[in-house]
């Protein structure tokens, strides 16, 4: 397998197909596209004809699949033993549900602190919807947590998509500065300490082309390179 994928410091939607295939041991490829090189979306047309050129992209022979949770989906029939999904039927239900609610929502917290994990920014009010997307997502990780976490870490013990799925809303959580209650700390911790994260982490902070990006109209305090 293939994946196709933009900059590890700002493609969020990268890090959730490639952080789910890493943790779960599933060999792979990876091609890294610069999001703001010239060809970006030609470049990976060519390689996966069809996909519309957006990361990621996974390429398997002569399949493509280029949406994130369609790819959760085509490793969970490609990898049944892996565990992409939780094992048991309620957990597995409530997992792709709240997949899907990251899938297509939250877009107040999207727009207002796009990922970027090379740098830290001062804590300040985000805004009420920021507000209503942050009390949203921690409801639903205790949720996951008190009904299905059993002994593990993560939402539902083990890690599955749905931590991937909600692995660049915690960087946003953690870079931005926006306060959490305990239990969502407890679990941001889990995901950060990840060493598959930690991987990640250091080839973004490693990128030569880390620039500021134009959407972030305030300075960042704190260079993680240097943290």
């Amino acid at each position: 397998m293939k994946l196709l994928i933009g900059n590890k410091c700002y493609s969020s939607w990268s890090l959730r197909a490639w952080l789910l295939m890493r943790v779960k041991g599933i060999c792979f490829t990876e091609k890294l596209i610069p999001l703001d090189e010239p060809g970006f979306k030609a470049a990976i047309e060519a390689a996966a004809p069809g996909s519309g050129g957006t990361v990621p992209t996974l390429i398997d022979g002569d399949v493509a699949v280029w949406e994130t949770l369609a790819i959760c989906e085509y490793l969970h029939d490609a990898h049944p033993e892996a565990g992409i999904w939780p094992r048991g039927r309620e957990a597995r239900a409530h997992a792709r549900a709240i997949s899907g609610e990251m899938h297509a929502g939250f877009t107040a917290l999207r727009s207002a602190c796009p990922m970027n994990i090379g740098k830290r920014f001062p804590a300040r009010d985000r805004g009420p919807g920021v507000a209503r997307d942050v009390e949203r997502i921690t409801a639903l990780w205790r949720q996951a947590r008190e009904r299905f976490g059993g002994e593990g870490p993560f939402l539902y013990g083990a890690f599955s998509a749905a931590d991937a799925m909600y692995a660049p809303v915690v960087t946003r959580l953690d870079t931005y500065g926006i306060a959490v209650d305990p239990a969502s700390q407890d679990y941001m911790r889990a995901v950060l300490a990840m060493p598959a994260y930690r991987e990640w982490l250091a080839a973004a902070l490693d990128e030569s082309w880390i620039v500021a990006q134009d959407e972030i109209d305030e300075p960042a305090l704190v260079d993680l390179r240097h943290s």
